[in-house]
């Protein structure tokens, strides 16, 4: 628990359809601030979590074209991040209702510490499991932790020097690795902090060396797949899967290694990690693209007049920018982060929360499939509530 206590002490806590929710951001910079609702609102929006009971298979993860809420199974790597959202709830709130409830959410993805045939082990349960365990102590939480990090670890190849993402189109990929998967080191971190077992530690630490060295191009933008020869360990090649090209710049990637690298900078020491942080940051930021209330389009690069938001990247953004910034002893990120949730406060970010629990809308989750498009994410939700126990901490 040192590393959680020393971060609390630097940054603060862990922390169609969609278009019900607030008003269509501005294709282009939004000029005029949009009027923030007030802290009652927000609250409001909150306590509609409460509305929604545990349910075995049903954990919400976005709105469905018709309106209707999009749940999963606790396979989905989506199914953490509810339960998680209840935990900051109750840490933003103190109301006990939110404890009970994240509790049993919580329970309901238990089933999947043991399911190897996933990398979002993370996602999964160190969302939900693990701040559980940080709030509550509960030592059953923190063997879930653990069996599910040596789970984790399976996927691992020594060869490659990273932990395997996907199990599908393997007639595509050999050993796919995405950016997404820095997320998911911290449970491995955290495994070696209960357990003493400096393995997990050293898997974490080169998976994140090796995707430093492959995923990034000069300008600092990442690639989203590398594929591996798990014999070699040589680069087969390298795609942006969700992206608008395999050669542009997609937002949610990015912001994912913003808040990967900080993390494993919290965990190491190292200065590599805050390096390759500070440089993903300054990547993002000067993007001659970033409108000027700082939501990214979907892709950096998408020259379409028409594009949507992703407030998902948005809001992983703000909550890494509240940790990096104790890191780097820089204020302009705290301003940023402040800039990004003032935004996402606003009327046209907030989910209206008439029929759902989702808190934000104007998120992009598959544009190249044309799934999960300016719509409620789960995900966002959960990083918001983050940033926000991050920013009250610093505040």
């Amino acid at each position: 628990m040192n590393r959680i206590l020393l971060m609390c002490g630097l940054v603060g806590m862990w922390m169609s359809a969609c278009n019900q929710g607030g008003a269509q951001p501005e294709e282009t910079d939004v000029e005029n601030t949009p009027t923030t609702v007030s802290d009652s609102g927000l609250s409001a929006r909150i306590a509609n979590l409460l509305d929604y009971p545990a349910t075995a298979g049903n954990f919400p993860r976005s709105l469905e074209p018709n309106g209707q809420i999009r749940g999963v199974a606790s396979r989905d790597w989506t199914s953490g991040f509810y339960p998680g959202v209840l935990w900051y709830a109750y840490e933003y709130t103190g109301n006990e209702a939110y404890k009970k409830l994240a509790q049993e959410w919580t329970a309901l993805v238990e089933d999947q510490k043991t399911n190897a045939g996933t990398h979002d082990m993370g996602f999964k349960i160190n969302c939900s499991f693990g701040n559980g365990y940080r709030i509550t102590n509960d030592p059953k939480y923190r063997e879930i932790m653990v069996e599910s990090a040596k789970t984790l670890s399976t996927r691992f190849n020594p060869v490659v020097g990273c932990t395997r993402s996907w199990d599908f189109n393997k007639d595509v990929w050999t050993f796919p690795v995405i950016i997404d998967n820095m997320m998911n080191l911290e449970l491995l971190f955290l495994a070696t902090e209960f357990t003493g077992d400096s393995s997990y530690y050293r898997m974490a630490r080169e998976h994140a060396i090796t995707t430093m060295e492959n995923h990034f191009r000069e300008d600092n933008s990442s690639w989203h797949v590398v594929d591996y020869d798990p014999q070699t360990g040589a680069v087969r090649g390298k795609q942006t899967h969700q992206g608008y090209s395999d050669e542009s710049s997609w937002a949610r990637g990015q912001a994912w290694g913003l808040y990967g690298y900080t993390m494993v900078y919290r965990f190491t020491g190292e200065a590599q990690f805050l390096d390759q942080a500070r440089k993903i940051y300054t990547y993002m930021m000067d993007h001659p693209s970033l409108p000027e209330d700082l939501i990214p389009y979907w892709d950096y690069n998408d020259p379409s007049k028409s594009k949507p938001r992703d407030v998902s990247a948005a809001s992983v953004t703000a909550s890494a920018l509240y940790e990096l910034s104790a890191y780097a002893s820089d204020p302009k990120m705290i301003e940023q982060a402040d800039a990004i949730l003032e935004a996402l406060q606003s009327e046209v970010y907030l989910e209206d929360g008439t029929n759902n629990m989702f808190i934000l809308t104007h998120s992009t989750g598959n544009m190249p499939k044309d799934d999960e498009v300016d719509v409620p994410l789960i995900y966002a939700d959960y990083y918001f509530m983050e940033a926000l126990l991050r920013q009250k901490e610093l505040k």
